[in-house]
């Protein structure tokens, strides 16, 4: 069964309209956006249809359940997959507005279509390959296999989303899957699990083929980590729950911090440029692990970019401006080496950053900017708001140098703006990154205006880099000898 994509469309328009009729505009509007005033908080939890109260009983009922699902035909498990899709087309409205009002993050808006193309773009049972040899000797098969009970943790930042492209991946290999949510996300990653599980059985799947708790804590995730019945472990989120998930002995597929730079030299089409930088920065108020987190611009044609980001709905803060602003976000003495984000700056709107420093920036202010130094925490780390740092080369070698820097290695994401294919060539050999973007916003290597599937899990750490459905698989080989080469 396929997505219809011209319904996914229209229900979209059918909610950017009624948020419009709200007076919320859509996200392609140069506007800051409003957080929590648009949410509704979700219900409390209860248990039941795939939240069990420990972790052991979520993975012993999602065990049974993917037996089950391994001994159905394809032809079901496709049908069940696409009910699965239609979650998050059918109730991205309420699961955005139920996140903003439980996280204080982000832009009801944006998560929509967060949700939407999650439910379109992550690929499906195409992803999965059969390879055969035929020779002298028979005939020999190697297939894409499930591992069984994989164990997940999830981020605050877009929990839902992350669930629903984690679980169509896992549900396509084969695997039933238990998730940790995240405690900051519990209530509305708990109906979303229950939504997921009603639109399985209704599609004639498995109950608990996913599975979660109403309390997710750190000795949940431990404990999840640690099962003997879990073969697999996901991991979306910083470096901590990383560390964690690897100490655990099992195989880990982690999808870990990133900080990507955008480096603009003198070369790029300025317009194009700010465009791009603003609409990939100030997505869902800079949540995204893709999203530009830091400038690095060619003297030449800083000025002349600052300008057109202006133009296109960023607000440039002075000096003193930015000095208060870092020390509203991060929490820390000069010096230190891991400073502690302010959560309630963490994925808050322009206008709302901006009125926590006592100013008052337009309404139409998508995102702040202003030059920084190289080594300024803003640029050194990952701060998720909707601030970015600018800062001032001399040249567009001095602009790598310093934005590989300011990546460490994460091998996450890079963002370039020219039109010299040797510059373009030279970062993309020494920036290592898992997704390198060239004059387009940072979310085009992911179907968001450019080509290419679409992933919550960023593999960087673990090396999977782009998660699909072939990554939570295992090869099988099966060979018969002497038999059925039938030319």
């Amino acid at each position: 069964m396929q997505i219809d994509e011209a319904r996914v469309r229209a229900i979209v328009e059918q909610v950017v309209k009624s948020l419009a009729a709200q007076g919320q505009a859509p996200p392609s509007a140069a506007r800051g956006g409003a957080t929590a005033g648009e949410g509704v908080m979700p219900p409390p939890t209860t248990l039941g249809d795939g939240v069990f109260a420990t972790i052991d009983e979520a993975v012993a009922a999602t065990e049974k359940a993917q037996r089950e699902w391994i001994a159905m035909s394809l032809a079901k498990r496709k049908d069940v997959v696409a009910a699965v899709r239609r979650v998050g087309i059918e109730n991205a409205e309420m699961f955005a507005r139920e996140t903003v009002a439980e996280t204080g993050m982000g832009r009801v808006a944006d998560k929509i279509v967060k949700h939407t193309t999650v439910s379109r773009l992550t690929p499906g049972f195409e992803d999965l390959e059969t390879t055969a040899w035929s020779g002298d000797k028979g005939l020999t098969i190697e297939e894409m296999a499930p591992y069984g009970v994989i164990g997940a943790v999830t981020p605050s930042t877009h929990p839902v989303p992350t669930m629903l492209n984690n679980t169509i991946c896992n549900l396509v290999a084969g695997n039933g899957i238990v998730f940790n949510g995240h405690p900051a996300a519990k209530r509305v990653f708990a109906q979303a699990i229950q939504t997921v599980n009603r639109y399985i059985v209704a599609a004639g799947g498995p109950a608990n083929l996913v599975t979660t708790t109403p309390e997710p804590t750190i000795e949940s995730a431990n404990q999840l980590f640690t099962h003997p019945k879990i073969k697999l472990l996901l991991v979306t989120g910083g470096p901590g729950v990383v560390k964690a998930a690897m100490a655990s002995g099992k195989k880990v597929i982690a999808a870990g911090p990133g900080n990507p730079p955008v480096v603009v030299d003198e070369t790029a089409d300025l317009e194009r440029a700010a465009v791009s930088i603003i609409e990939g920065a100030s997505f869902d108020c800079n949540v995204l692990c893709v999203a530009e987190k830091e400038i690095f611009a060619v003297d030449a044609i800083a000025d002349e970019l600052k300008r057109r980001m202006i133009a296109h709905g960023a607000f440039e803060l002075t000096t003193a401006q930015i000095e208060q602003l870092t020390a509203f976000v991060f929490k820390g003495e000069a010096g230190c080496a891991h400073p502690v984000l302010n959560r309630q700056a963490v994925g808050r709107d322009a206008e709302t950053l901006a009125k926590a420093i006592g100013l008052t920036v337009p309404s139409t202010t998508r995102l702040l900017i202003g030059e920084t130094t190289k080594d300024h925490w803003f640029v050194q780390h990952e701060q998720m708001t909707s601030f970015v740092p600018f800062v001032r080369c001399r040249d567009v070698h001095q602009a790598i140098d310093w934005a590989i820097e300011a990546e460490h290695g994460f091998y996450h994401t890079a963002v370039m703006h020219s039109k010299n294919v040797e510059y373009m060539d030279k970062m993309a050999r020494l920036v290592n990154t898992t997704i390198f973007v060239k004059n387009g916003p940072s979310g085009a290597a992911l179907g968001s205006g450019g080509e290419g599937t679409l992933s919550y899990s960023i593999a960087g750490p673990t090396g999977e880099g782009v998660t699909t459905p072939r990554t939570f698989t295992r090869r099988r080989r099966c060979a018969l000898v002497d038999y059925f080469r039938i030319i």
